[in-house]
């Protein structure tokens, strides 16, 4: 026996064992009980007796380290199970018939003629996890809040509509519309949760796999935030997330853990369906994922709750006095155990209790069947509520559910625990009868044999409908459901855009710049002040917006518990639990879900919000672009900035900082308008539309991209008679030419408009050339609504053809017509076929690179003298000039030399 100054003065599992000992008697007391526990017991009695007595010193806030994980067995031991308030045999009935119904309304969806899809194999699994929760514990809007927020799978999406139909909220004609939204319109079902195709059933798209965790968690925060600025009472609601063991191997999924133990979000629950496979095979084949997620989010410092075994198992557990039982569970992998779920009694018997004679005793009273019958907890409704019902109590810390499954449970034994389980979607007569039999349903062999499978009801008024709708009833309605209550927003006046729309004088801004200071004027308004809802990934000051910090301050539900090193200067950094903004660290992903979080709080809560989203322009779409359509899906309302936007105004970052293509990425999804507005007054016009049509009478699904810029440059005063109608829908004149006598058109995009006013004048001063200037704001919106026309013509032919925007704005205006922006090429090409006239784009396409802003933008050829030379080219095509002139302008301005251009303002910051 060691004694303690023979002992390694290091760290052991967390713990510092150079810490002084004031009293080394008592220590080797300790010790000495310890090593006589083992001696006399053994080593899993001393285990035991450790475990007991970390989980006193936890009772009495004794600060010790988390274990890791713990063992492949139930944290919720028998004897501390609550009572189970339901009817455990008509909640049975009710699942059996969800089971039925969800799993036919796949396979006849591959009838001939049809075969679009569909997974049975999730919801089977996962089936009974839903049960307990729609029974007991999700809570409905009908109370007039926002009740509970859950983010169903998705693939168990036909379990949701199976369960719908038995209430009546869905006809039989809707399921067998079930992916077919438009051939069987109106009742198309979606294949997935998708508010946008159903807008009055689900809340939350959750079947890009990874964005439910990421959202669950910053919806959960977000509840807190309007509770604690005093926007709504969010207190009573939950949010479960139903997510899939695979899909935990997503980085979003596990990315953002930290920050929910870190604001202590109890008000958040994961249901984790552990049925050990991914979407072709085992999760963890020779692994445990259940005991890999418990240390990871012990580690993150969630409250971890495994349900691992159902009831059948509490005997064996209980006679397990030596541990041999849990260490067979402990070294059983994944793999194995969903072999065991396919197979026979015997051979479980066999290969799990055979190769121990203490293991085999166990079990010898058994027969084959019960041993095959030894059960997953995730089936198990009392071990579920219980589970459920722990992770409502906990206070403190987040929760996860680790449930143990069987994917395909109660399919048969060609559908249970196979590998090819998840891709399988059509039942056999033979299999719907083993199904039938399984679930004791009251369907004839010649219904199954005549046709296709019928759905099962057992009537409106039986003892299980009644059930299934008093227990809605009790919890506040039905789920999922999503409701609309918020009311328009009284919407600031003229005055609030005043200030920006006058220009920046002889001062020099951004256009970033001008954005922040409209922002603030608007979170001065009493009416919708207090709505605005700041999000940025650790760059406020890097976009001016440090100036919030002493005014709207970082929100933070424990306040600022430190002096600010800061704490002198006039822009201190200062957090508050009642703080507006929100400063979520280095993670766009964490930013863009509490967009979408804010950014559907019309609808979650009944209180609209307005959420701002200013990130580098370079990290939204390209890194986060399945959220943003997530955020279209969706319905959320709001404002992302793309700030340090283009090609060669940040260059001094680098390729990795620039961005020449994310307006060519929003194009691509349908919720976003997006705009490159150059000036203050543009920006002005532009959010104030944006703010009536989102949160206005008639309010739109949509939400605002504006891509601003770091690059300093003088902002005009609104012109008179400014051409808003334009600004609004993509493109107006913003510059007349009245020198030179042979016209020509230049149509520019954000920063690139002060180059072409610059080529306007070396036009007209040296070429002869007279070339309006036209500001093009959006060069999406212009596309879009040409499309539309294109599309209403080509249906339409008998109708008068009407005439995209973009041709009719430019029917007057003598070509020929050069397009620049600081954009690659494709973005300004999307509107050329509806340029009347000889139409050339100039564009950054390519990487970016690290240099001065002049040199990457004479590199790239569209800088002013670049504009010049592509408008001479373009006339010298047509004739009105001579060809020589343009070897001529490229001697004269360089072309072919970076080091010729003017290195402009410094590009290196942002």
């Amino acid at each position: 026996m060691a004694s303690g100054s023979d002992r390694n003065p290091i760290i052991i599992g967390g713990l510092p064992s150079q810490v002084p000992d004031f009293d080394p008697e008592e220590t080797q007391e300790w010790l000495d009980s310890l090593d006589a526990a083992v001696d006399e017991r053994g080593r899993e009695r001393a285990r035991y007796l450790m475990l007991r007595l970390i989980e006193r010193a936890r009772e009495k806030r004794v600060a010790v380290p988390e274990m890791r994980s713990t063992d492949y067995v139930n944290t919720i031991p028998t004897k501390a199970e609550p009572f189970f308030p339901g009817n455990e045999e008509i909640e049975r009935k009710v699942l059996n018939a969800t089971r039925w119904n969800a799993a036919v309304m796949v396979s006849r969806a591959q009838r001939p003629g049809i075969g679009v899809g569909g997974h049975i194999a999730t919801f089977a699994s996962s089936a009974s996890l839903y049960d307990v929760g729609f029974n007991h514990f999700f809570r409905g809007k009908d109370r007039g809040d926002g009740g509970d927020q859950i983010f169903f799978q998705g693939h168990a999406s036909p379990g949701i509509y199976a369960r719908a139909f038995l209430l009546d909220r869905l006809s039989e004609q809707r399921l067998d519309a079930f992916r077919q939204e438009k051939s069987k319109a109106p009742y198309g079902l979606s294949s997935y949760p998708h508010p946008r195709l159903m807008p009055d059933f689900w809340e939350f798209p959750t079947v890009s796999m990874g964005l439910g965790p990421l959202s669950a968690i910053f919806q959960a925060r977000m509840n807190r935030y309007m509770e604690a600025r005093g926007i709504a009472d969010t207190s009573a609601s939950h949010v479960w997330a139903f997510l899939g063991d695979g899909e935990m191997d997503e980085p979003e999924s596990l990315g953002q853990l930290s920050i929910a133990a870190r604001e202590g979000l109890d008000n958040l629950t994961f249901v984790v369906n552990c049925n050990l496979q991914r979407l072709d095979g085992p999760v963890r084949g020779n692994g445990k994922i259940i005991q890999e997620l418990e240390s990871q989010f012990r580690g993150a410092g969630w409250n971890v709750i495994k349900l691992v075994w159902d009831r059948s198992w509490d005997p064996l557990l209980a006679q397990d006095r030596d541990g041999i039982l849990v260490n067979k569970l402990n070294i059983t992998p994944d793999g194995q155990f969903q072999t065991y779920a396919t197979e026979t009694g015997a051979y479980i018997r066999q290969h799990f209790f055979g190769d121990d004679h203490r293991l085999r005793a166990m079990v010898e009273n058994m027969t084959d069947d019960q041993i095959l019958h030894l059960g997953r907890g995730g089936h198990d409704h009392k071990k579920i509520y219980a589970a459920f019902s722990a992770a409502k109590e906990h206070q403190g810390q987040p929760t996860v559910i680790l449930a143990q499954t069987v994917k395909g449970w109660t399919l048969g034994p060609n559908f249970e625990g196979r590998n090819a389980t998840h891709q399988m979607k059509k039942l056999t007569v033979a299999d719907l009868k083993h199904f039938r039999d399984r679930l004791h349903l009251p369907i004839s062999d010649k219904q199954l044999e005549d046709g296709p499978p019928p759905y099962y009801h057992p009537g409106r008024n039986s003892e299980e409908i009644q059930y299934m709708h008093d227990r809605r009833k009790g919890l506040g309605g039905y789920v999922p459901t999503r409701v609309v209550r918020s009311q328009p927003l009284a919407l600031p006046d003229d005055k609030t855009y005043a200030a920006v729309r006058k220009g920046s004088g002889q001062q020099s801004i951004a256009t970033t710049m001008a954005f922040v200071r409209l922002l603030k004027d608007l979170m001065r308004d009493k009416e919708i002040g207090k709505r605005f809802v700041l999000i940025a990934p650790d760059e406020y000051r890097t976009f001016g917006m440090d100036s919030f910090f002493p005014s709207a301050k970082i929100y933070n539900p424990l306040g600022q518990q430190y002096e600010s090193v800061d704490r002198d200067l006039l822009l201190a950094y200062k957090e508050s639990p009642t703080g507006q903004m929100l400063h979520d660290g280095i993670s766009e992903a964490g930013c863009t879900a509490s967009l979408i979080a804010a950014g559907s709080a019309y609808a979650t809560h009944g209180e609209p919000l307005i959420p701002v989203y200013v990130f580098y322009s370079m990290f939204g779409f390209q890194r986060t672009g399945d959220q943003f359509w997530q955020m279209a899906d969706q319905l959320a309302r709001g404002f992302v900035l793309g700030a340090t936007a283009g090609r060669t105004t940040l260059t001094g970052e680098g390729l990795q900082h620039a961005d020449g293509h994310s307006q060519l990425l929003a194009s691509t999804n349908p919720g976003c308008v997006a705009y490159d507005p150059a000036y203050g007054f543009e920006i002005a016009h532009i959010v104030k539309d944006g703010l009536r049509r989102m949160y206005g009478p008639d309010s739109e699904d949509v939400f605002y991209y504006l891509t601003v810029y770091n690059e300093p440059i003088q902002h005009p005063a609104e012109p008179e008679n400014v051409d808003v109608d334009g600004i609004l829908k993509g493109i107006y004149r913003l510059k007349s030419s009245d020198q030179g006598a042979i016209p020509a058109q230049i149509m520019a995009s954000g920063v690139a408009v002060p180059w072409a006013i610059e080529a306007q004048r070396i036009l007209a001063e040296e070429w002869n050339v007279r070339a309006d200037v036209w500001s093009a704001t959006s060069w999406n919106e212009l596309r879009r609504e040409a499309v539309e026309v294109e599309q209403h013509n080509l249906l339409r032919p008998e109708e008068e053809q009407r005439v995209p925007y973009i041709t009719q704005k430019l029917s007057a205006a003598q070509g020929p017509f050069v397009a620049v922006s600081d954009w690659m090429r494709s973005v300004p090409d999307q509107i050329s076929r509806w340029v009347p006239g000889t139409y050339q784009s100039l564009g950054a396409d390519g990487f970016g690179f690290a240099d001065t802003r002049g040199a990457a933008r004479r590199f790239f050829h569209i800088d002013a003298q670049s504009i010049v030379v592509a408008v001479l080219t373009e006339l010298a095509r047509e004739g009105k000039i001579d060809r020589s002139a343009l070897k001529q302008a490229i001697d004269r301005y360089q072309l072919l030399d970076v080091t010729s251009a003017d290195p402009g303002a410094a590009g290196g910051d942002a």
